[in-house]
């Protein structure tokens, strides 16, 4: 369920290039539809801010971003900035119950990855890292999961029950159960620090989990071996996201429909997570994640059917 996504300022080269002349007059001509305009939209349930923004964005083209100066679409995907034509202040701004990191593979493309969208619509919450060079985890990796499929992978729902079974042991001993939960099979705690990891997952207790911080990669299905197996990552509790089915228009060939973008990915754990975990009735808290996202689907939808695509 980890895929690459794309970013704007290669989106109108990519879906012109076959019939470049017509997509190109019909993208500056064509008035962007609401979501709700297409009966079939996946995400026109969203509770989402005004993207007029974007739509003015848009029809004045490519700007400068304000701080290394290159010309983009919306916003910078080196610097994590909306380009001067995007006010900061028309962007929506997302908080999130956890601290997210997203661990790029070095060969994606900076402007394919929807790992950005992230970044700029949960600044406070949301570090982006270029893979080798990541984080230690170790001192706090009782606080830490990472969102990737396997056979010690556990669902959402069970996050709380995994965790319990963590602040009663402390570590590791010869039970079955233990064997199958990898984050404590393998992580490395020294006995006296015990008590003092037991006393801070215990006193998170209030807030439903004792997590503080979430791990996502950012690559291709195809790239991910090489980020997984690093020894940094070892003995984190991995955690599997429910199927759903990508609405991305860069898909993967040859996968499952069920390998989500990015930004699709971190969108659907915290709604599962604010549910399952917080308890919580969902509201649309997180929808402005896809703020960006939403709307270039429905620019790509709408290019295609002026394009004659189905």
């Amino acid at each position: 369920q980890l895929t690459m996504s794309l970013n704007p300022s290669s989106l109108l080269n990519e879906e012109s290039s076959q019939e470049p002349k017509r997509n190109i007059e019909c993208l500056e001509s064509l008035e962007l539809q609401a979501p709700s305009s297409f009966q079939d939209h996946p995400l026109q349930q969203l509770q989402l801010a005004s993207q007029e923004v974007l739509e003015k964005a848009k029809k004045s083209g490519r700007s400068k971003c304000p701080r290394c100066s290159s010309s983009r679409m919306f916003y910078c995907y080196t610097c994590f900035v909306p380009v001067e034509t995007v006010p900061t202040k028309e962007i929506p701004t997302v908080k999130l119950p956890l601290k997210i990191d997203i661990i790029k593979h070095p060969n994606e493309t900076d402007g394919k990855s929807t790992a950005v969208h992230a970044k700029l619509l949960a600044p406070d919450d949301v570090t982006i890292y270029k893979y080798p060079c990541i984080p230690e985890y170790e001192e706090n990796r009782h606080e830490i999961a990472l969102i990737f499929p396997g056979p010690n992978s556990v669902s959402v729902k069970d996050i709380p029950s995994y965790l319990q079974k963590y602040t009663k042991k402390g570590i590791c001993g010869s039970d079955d159960d233990c064997s199958r939960e990898p984050f404590l099979k393998k992580a490395k705690i020294e006995p006296k620090d015990e008590k003092n990891l037991n006393d801070r997952i215990s006193s998170n207790r209030s807030e439903g989990t004792g997590l503080r911080k979430i791990i996502f990669i950012d690559s291709t299905w195809n790239q991910t071996n090489k980020i997984i197996t690093d020894e940094r990552l070892q003995g984190l509790l991995q955690i599997e996201l429910k199927a759903r089915k990508t609405c991305f228009w860069r898909h993967q060939k040859g996968k499952p429909d069920t390998y989500l973008s990015t930004i699709e990915a971190i969108y659907y754990f915290l709604v599962d997570y604010h549910r399952e975990v917080l308890k919580e009735n969902y509201k649309g808290q997180y929808d402005n994640l896809l703020f960006f996202f939403s709307f270039m689907y429905t620019l790509i939808k709408n290019a295609k059917c002026c394009a004659g695509k189905q």
